[in-house]
């Protein structure tokens, strides 16, 4: 790159007999620009990278990135394809990588406008990074903290995961300032029976106030549904005690990495500094264009949604 740049220097210089003379190169940014920019919000990702299938990091990185925030990464694992729909693939464990990747960082003095974690592979991971957010935190206790706590759907927990999972899940969603459960992890993290939708209003206010016992103060419960026409989220703040709702149309079909999706728009515009239920929307609108948009062309569902295509449009309206 260094090599790069010096030749194209020359090139400009090529011919030039005066040398005493300079080039005069115009700032990009002016300085009344410079004045008045603001700090550029940062970002970490807790999060499995899958190479194939937009999932986890595929998807958090292009997302927070999109909204003009700096998105750091910590890869928990590293997979050929995700797991939904695949078989054959690969899977390195990245656990014993973490903590010397996170005491680097202690030498750099970092800290983060915000942390959002998503797939954790074991009870160390969960540790892990139970520690680094208490570390961050006493670097600057507004750090901003959003875990998914992905382990199930439809009713079940993955089967890569041992039955006590749950309760390690929970412990790492009681330093959050913010879960984003879907129903079905909702229900293990409070010991509720899991129900097919859809739901009552008291089912989801008396699961939502489950949740809020568990340590974080605002929830943002995903996966829920009155009827068979509409789907959507429970915002609740503990705080103020309000629950708020964004509901789209259901769309029939199973998408693989909607949840990160969803996640990920939910951290972006969090972070840009838009209210809880602005959020929640927004993050519903992007998700469900993308289904949307992945299904009108007949896309392999194991290939994930096309958020990719709506990502401008998103970054004007949380401008």
């Amino acid at each position: 790159m260094k090599e790069l740049f010096n030749s194209e220097f020359r090139m400009q210089n090529c011919g030039n007999t005066n040398n005493n003379s300079t080039t005069n190169h115009q700032p990009l940014t002016t300085n009344h620009h410079k004045r008045n920019m603001k700090k550029q919000k940062r970002v970490l990702a807790v999060h499995d990278i899958s190479c194939f299938g937009r999932c986890s990091l595929t998807v958090a990185l292009p997302i927070i990135s999109a909204l003009g925030i700096e998105t750091s990464v910590l890869p928990t694992a590293v997979l050929s394809t995700h797991t939904g729909g695949f078989s054959g693939f690969t899977y390195r464990d990245l656990t014993c990588d973490l903590v010397p990747v996170l005491k680097h960082w202690d030498t750099l003095n970092l800290t983060f406008d915000a942390i959002y974690s998503g797939f954790l592979g074991s009870f160390e991971q969960i540790e892990i990074v139970k520690s680094l957010i208490e570390s961050y935190k006493k670097k600057d206790k507004d750090t901003l903290v959003i875990v998914d706590p992905v382990m199930a759907d439809n009713g079940e927990l993955y089967k890569v995961f041992p039955k006590s999972f749950p309760l390690g899940m929970k412990s790492l969603c009681s330093v959050a300032d913010i879960i984003i459960p879907n129903m079905t992890e909702a229900c293990l993290l409070t010991d509720t029976p899991y129900a097919k939708p859809p739901y009552t209003e008291e089912f989801i206010k008396t699961l939502l106030n489950k949740l809020a016992k568990i340590g974080a103060k605002k929830i943002v419960l995903t996966g829920v549904a009155f009827n068979n026409e509409e789907l959507g989220t429970a915002c609740y703040d503990a705080e103020s005690g309000v629950t708020q709702y964004a509901m789209s149309k259901l769309i029939d079909g199973f998408y693989h990495g909607t949840g990160d999706c969803f996640g990920s728009a939910l951290t972006a515009t969090l972070v840009k500094g838009k209210s809880l239920s602005w959020a929640a929307r927004a993050a519903v609108d992007f998700t469900v264009d993308a289904i949307v948009r992945t299904k009108d062309a007949e896309t392999d569902i194991r290939f994930g949604v096309n958020f990719e295509e709506g990502l401008k449009d998103f970054a004007i309206l949380c401008t």
